[in-house]
C-alpha cells in the first residue's frame, strides 16, 4: 500500500474551492470536500489508477490526475508514496506552474 501525503498547497486549493461553493451551499462544499478525500484515499490501494493527463503531456508526464466533480486532483507517485500536488476545478485551464508549487 501506498501512502497518501497532501501538499500544503493542495490542502490550499481544495479549501479555496470548498468556500467558494460554501457561498452557496454549505452542505455541498462539505459533501464535495468528502468525496474528494474518499475518492484520494483510494490511491492508497490503487496508486496507478489516475489518468496521465493530456495536457501534461499524457504518458510522458510523471503527473496523474484523478476526476471527482467539479475537481482534479494532480498527484505523484515515486512508488512508495502518492503526493497530492494540486486541485483544481474541472473547467479551468491548467497552467504546468500549478503543478511547479
Amino acid at each position: 500500500m501506498a501512502q497518501v501525503v497532501w501538499s500544503e498547497p493542495a490542502l490550499s486549493d481544495l479549501d479555496a474551492i470548498a468556500d467558494y461553493i460554501a457561498l452557496e451551499n454549505p452542505a455541498a462544499a462539505s459533501a464535495l470536500v468528502r468525496r474528494v478525500f474518499a475518492h484520494v484515499d483510494q490511491l492508497s490501494s490503487h496508486p496507478e489508477s489516475g489518468s496521465r493527463p493530456r495536457d501534461l503531456g499524457g504518458a510522458r508526464s510523471r503527473h496523474r490526475q484523478i476526476i471527482e466533480p467539479p475537481c482534479r486532483i494532480f498527484y505523484r507517485y515515486d512508488g512508495r508514496t502518492v503526493l497530492i500536488v494540486h486541485v483544481m476545478r474541472a473547467e479551468r485551464l491548467l497552467r504546468r506552474r500549478q503543478l511547479a508549487r
